[in-house]
């Protein structure tokens, strides 16, 4: 199966970084979007799809604050998050996709990576910590490399968190005066503006060349947080509910014959349950 590219990739041009969302509105569609992930989970658990979900973005452009919206709506007993660094030597020796691989989800799980193995063609490109023939051949690699995890069943969705220049450095100045958020604050966080540009061609080259009709980028405008969170989480969910049948698990005829026995329910909603279990 040959993975298709979209007619058009997306661009970092064309995200609307003026795109903002109202506090009460952003509240009924988180709560509503965290509804939808709770049951995709139930639903993967029960029915054994797995899925993937790769952060990408500038530094401070908010996506951790979503990863946490979304791990609020789920059980971390078949929900991972995979914060991604610098590699550790076992690695450097190894093929850079191995420790990726070594971290895919199981059947009915859901893995999300903030950052990914996109760094061999964003970071390891702009600071030459891989030969240009290496990063130019991980294009084609990432391509198979995802088309393999479609092929074996893996849903797959991709997002890039797209912030001005501005706005970053306005977060830098309030992550330095919270307490509690100081230690996000790293010395590469403001060396990797000076290259700003450089990155900004990688990331748009990554882009054109990664994503597909299978497994396409989506750029979400993060200026704003409020909107950056629900525009995520709508491409979440609407990739993980990709050819999967989202609804209620029924419990086993067992249990719901030990709750008819044992608890003081409606009668008639133990049958309609037993019914369903046919």
């Amino acid at each position: 199966m040959n993975q298709r590219s979209p007619a058009r990739p997306p661009s970092l041009a064309e995200a609307d970084l003026s795109a903002k969302l109202g506090r009460k509105a952003y509240k009924a569609a988180l709560k509503e979007l965290q509804r939808s992930l709770t049951a995709l989970q139930q639903t993967y658990l029960f029915s054994g799809h797995k899925a993937v979900i790769v952060f990408e973005g500038w530094d401070a452009a908010g996506k951790g604050g979503t990863i946490r919206r979304m791990s609020a709506a789920l059980d971390p007993r078949s929900f991972k998050v995979w914060p991604i660094g610098a590699p550790r030597p076992y690695y450097l020796d190894r093929h850079y996709l191995l420790r990726f691989m070594d971290r895919l989800p199981p059947t009915g799980a859901i893995s999300v990576f903030d950052r990914s193995w996109y760094g061999r063609v964003l970071v390891e490109r702009v600071e030459g910590l891989t030969p240009e023939e290496r990063w130019r051949a991980a294009y084609g690699e990432i391509r198979s490399f995802e088309r393999m995890l479609r092929d074996d069943g893996t849903r797959l969705v991709k997002l890039f968190f797209h912030i001005t220049p501005d706005e970053q450095l306005a977060r830098f100045e309030r992550r330095l005066r919270d307490p509690l958020k100081r230690w996000k604050l790293t010395y590469e966080d403001f060396r990797n503006r000076e290259k700003w540009e450089d990155y900004a061609e990688a990331i748009d080259e990554m882009l054109a060349r990664t994503s597909t009709e299978d497994a396409p980028w989506h750029v979400i405008p993060a200026n704003d947080k409020r909107f950056a969170r629900v525009a995520a989480l709508r491409h979440i969910v609407r990739g993980l509910s990709e050819g999967v049948e989202v609804a209620p698990v029924v419990p086993g005829r067992a249990v719901l014959d030990e709750a008819d026995r044992m608890l003081n329910v409606d009668p008639d909603l133990i049958e309609s349950l037993r019914g369903r279990t046919d």
